[in-house]
């Protein structure tokens, strides 16, 4: 399956690849294009948009759209998955940076990624093992709970 979002992917939009990636459809390609064109170039290519406004998978009700992946692919029983999505929202949503003590770092990263990549695709590529590294210390955070 495709899936478009907008380019420079930060926090929420290599959040949700990698979610996609390793829970929903390992097979999945995404293409980063400018966020004027998201929702008219996704049928074209028969996409599935994301993270963007209007998107089918966006922000919805104060939840970011990892935390709606999560919810709408019924994956909410993986408990490891939620403690990501807290600290995803942390780190996405402005206002609830303090929400969770994690959510500052992921935000650091996020941002500071955007310096160091200038392709989208391989930004993405290498942030992979943050979020898998950062999987493997929430299911021992819940394991632990």
């Amino acid at each position: 399956m495709d899936w478009v979002t907008r380019e420079r992917p930060k926090t929420d939009r290599i959040a949700c690849p990698w979610l996609i990636r390793r829970f929903i459809d390992p097979a999945a390609q995404f293409h980063f294009v400018p966020a004027e064109v998201v929702l008219r170039v996704a049928p074209e290519m028969g996409g599935t948009t994301f993270d963007a406004p209007g998107a089918t998978y966006t922000h919805r009700d104060g939840r970011c759209t990892f935390e709606v992946l999560v919810d709408e692919f019924a994956l909410v029983e993986n408990r490891a998955l939620v403690r990501l999505a807290r600290i995803v929202h942390a780190a996405d949503v402005e206002q609830e940076l303090g929400s969770d003590p994690a959510g500052a770092g992921l935000l650091a990263i996020g941002i500071g990624g955007l310096g160091v990549e200038a392709d989208d695709h391989v930004l993405l590529e290498r942030a992979l093992f943050v979020y898998d590294a950062l999987y493997a210390w929430c299911e021992l955070d819940v394991a632990e709970r």
